[in-house]
C-alpha cells in the first residue's frame, strides 16, 4: 500500500501524551483567561479530539483574535509558496497555552521606563538600545624565557631488567 496522507498521518510522537502525563486534564486547562492579543502556543492535547488543529499547527504561536465558549480564535503566520499567510482558526482551549515568547520583552520595556523615569528627575536623557558587546580589552602577552629540553637517553639492558 502505499503511504498515507491522512488527516493525522505521522503524529504518533507528536500527538501521544508525554510520560506520566496521561489522565484528566488539569483544570487549569479550563480556568485560564485568554484576551485578544495575547500570545499563545499550539500544543495538541491528544485525549482530546474535538477542537484539535491540523498537524502543522502543532508548536506554532499565534495571536488570539476571538474568544468563544470553549475556543480560542488564533492567528497564524503560514508560508505557502512564496508568501507568507495569515491564517485564522479557532482551537480548543485544550490545546492551547499561554506563550512566553515577549516575557523578555515585557520585562526589558519595564526596566527601560523605570531608568527613563530616573534619568528625567535627574534632568539626563539616556539611550535603552541595546548595543552588540564591543571587543575585549587588548593586553601584553608576557614572554618566557626559553627553556632547552632534552630527553633521557633510552637504556634497552636497564629496562629489561625492570627499569631504573
Amino acid at each position: 500500500m502505499p503511504a498515507g496522507h491522512g488527516l493525522r498521518c505521522r503524529t504518533r510522537d507528536s500527538f501521544s501524551r508525554p510520560f506520566r502525563k496521561k489522565g484528566y486534564i488539569a483544570l487549569t486547562t479550563y480556568l485560564r483567561t485568554y484576551k485578544i492579543g495575547d500570545y499563545v502556543d499550539i500544543k495538541v492535547n491528544g485525549a482530546v479530539h474535538k477542537g484539535m488543529p491540523h498537524k502543522f499547527y502543532h508548536g506554532r504561536t499565534g495571536i488570539v483574535w476571538n474568544v468563544t465558549k470553549r475556543a480560542i480564535g488564533v492567528e497564524i503566520n503560514k508560508q505557502v509558496r512564496n508568501k507568507i499567510l495569515k491564517k485564522r482558526i479557532h482551537v480548543r482551549v485544550e490545546h492551547v497555552m499561554p506563550s512566553r515568547c515577549n516575557e523578555e520583552f515585557k520585562l526589558r520595556k519595564k526596566k527601560n521606563d523605570e531608568l527613563k523615569s530616573a534619568a528625567k528627575a535627574r534632568g539626563e536623557i539616556i539611550s535603552t538600545k541595546r548595543k552588540p558587546e564591543g571587543p575585549k580589552p587588548g593586553f601584553m602577552v608576557e614572554a618566557h624565557t626559553l627553556e632547552t629540553v632534552t630527553p633521557i637517553p633510552y637504556d634497552v639492558v636497564n629496562d629489561l631488567k625492570g627499569g631504573y
